[in-house]
């Protein structure tokens, strides 16, 4: 692998839209080449500027070394239709699936942050057949009210909703560097003014304080023991926005579960501090293998693009069905197939998959 195909591999993105059950437009983004991964939808989100943002740079471009990556804007954010019919729980879980659909991904790791979470589990406790593997970081399964244990506590969630409908749209960033402290308390100066940013330009005052609202009432409890696939929870010991105690919750509940505790005060894990560092170790560890083991230089040697071809190829998929995972024409899959065979050695698709899952490759399927 090479710099340019490394280069190409991480620092670039497709997006496209489709359309969901009720017809609102949603933006999805690809990146990076191999076996899926879908990170399930959260609000504050903007795919053309989280993809080079100071906060979520890194976490994509990691990622994206490793997988094909598949993110979207929530209903209501970023590139996504902002005036929707319904911005409810329901709504998001069928988002998700109509993002999976539009991409073609038969099997995926799937990926949960935050409210994303529960979006998460609920899919997959819906679509076992298709979740190979699930991440929860820094999630919840109860909201704000469910979990809320006095008048005072539920008193303090609608203050946050009205401070959003009051002040999120103003140029003043004062009202959102609250909730920006509470996202990213350890962020450096330059973070927090982009985060700031980030909240004003993806979604409206209206749209916050209704996306609140609808996570307070989250509760995805008793969907936690249907949870089949292997699974991987990770939270910051002192996160701010949602308490340790609600990812222990979810990891406890969830038969087999491995939970990671990360050393943080953040929730959102930031470049420079060790815990992010700590959770891309966790990932690595529990999601199986995506590159070569090296025992072959000729699979080893591959540039990302090809190795995601040989990928999806080791898993039984023909032609159109590579073709729509990676959004290329079957035309230009041909050509890749032929210089993969070239660069393998092989004379058939028979030999290229036996090489390909001699090499680990092919699990992801």
């Amino acid at each position: 692998m090479n710099a340019t195909d490394r280069a190409m591999a991480t620092h670039t993105q497709q997006i496209r839209f489709t359309r969901s059950h009720d017809g609102a437009r949603l933006a999805w983004a690809a990146s990076g080449h191999g076996p899926v991964l879908v990170k399930a939808a959260t609000w504050l989100s903007h795919l053309e500027h989280d993809w080079d943002s100071p906060v979520w740079r890194h976490q994509l471009q990691a990622l994206s070394e490793r997988y094909r990556v598949v993110r979207y804007d929530e209903r209501g954010c970023g590139l996504s239709d902002w005036q929707v019919p319904e911005l409810s729980f329901d709504s998001w879980v069928r988002d998700l699936e109509t993002v999976v659909d539009a991409v073609g991904a038969e099997r995926f790791v799937l990926l949960g942050i935050s409210q994303g979470a529960s979006i998460a589990v609920a899919y997959a406790v819906k679509h076992p057949e298709r979740v190979t593997h699930l991440v929860l970081q820094g999630g919840y399964a109860r909201g704000r009210l469910v979990r809320s244990t006095s008048p005072q506590q539920a008193e303090e969630a609608e203050v946050m909703c009205r401070l959003a409908e009051i002040g999120w749209g103003k140029s003043d960033p004062s009202f959102r560097q609250f909730f920006t402290t509470q996202f990213i308390p350890g962020g450096t100066p330059e973070q927090h003014d982009w985060f700031n940013e980030l909240e004003r330009i993806s979604t409206s005052p209206a749209n916050a304080a209704n996306f609140m609202r609808a996570f307070n009432t989250i509760d995805v409890t008793a969907l936690l023991p249907q949870v089949s696939c292997p699974t991987l929870v990770l939270h910051s010991t002192r996160d701010v926005r949602v308490p340790f105690a609600e990812g222990r919750l979810m990891a406890s509940a969830i038969s087999g579960a491995q939970f990671v505790p990360i050393d943080s005060g953040n929730h959102l894990l930031l470049e420079h501090e060790p815990g992010w560092a700590r959770a891309l170790e966790a990932i690595e560890a529990f999601l199986p293998r995506t590159k070569a083991s090296g025992a072959d230089p000729r699979v080893s040697g591959l540039s990302p693009r090809l190795l995601g071809l040989l990928d999806l190829m080791a898993q039984g998929r023909d032609n159109s069905q590579i073709a729509a995972v990676l959004g290329l024409s079957e035309k230009t899959v041909r050509n890749h197939v032929t210089q993969l065979f070239d660069r393998l050695g092989v004379g058939n698709r028979s030999q290229a998959i036996v090489l390909a899952r001699d090499n680990g490759l092919g699990r992801g399927g």
